[in-house]
């Protein structure tokens, strides 16, 4: 599966998306309040998180590789251009994408969160 495919799987359900992150069937992907998921999974994890901005906090509370090659592939996926070894405006680019395409598939996330 792909890292994006992961990351929609962690959040709408293993059997709602498809490897590549599109949906699995044609009907809509179910209605997920991200940021009650993502509290949880935080209080759940007994350790202080910035997932409203780190990718690498978002990855970490779904479980998932936040290493540099996992984000750098994850940027691949979703078509970055800039220098994946520029990490830094890679992985503000990367949560914005990830929040944008997340709302995009129907996920209801905070509206203090900035989006692509």
């Amino acid at each position: 599966m792909s890292i994006f495919g992961s990351i929609m799987a962690a959040i709408f359900g293993k059997n709602e998306v498809k490897a590549d992150g599109t949906p699995a069937s044609s009907s809509p992907l179910p209605m997920v309040d991200v940021e009650a998921m993502m509290e949880k999974l935080a209080k759940d994890s007994g350790r202080p998180s910035n997932w409203r901005v780190s990718i690498v906090d978002l990855m970490t509370l779904l479980k998932l590789d936040t290493s540099l090659a996992s984000r750098q592939k994850l940027a691949k996926e979703l078509g970055y251009t800039g220098n994946v070894n520029d990490t830094a405006p890679m992985n503000i680019w990367l949560h914005k994408q990830v929040m944008t395409k997340v709302a995009d598939a129907g996920g209801k996330i905070p509206s203090d969160i900035k989006t692509a």
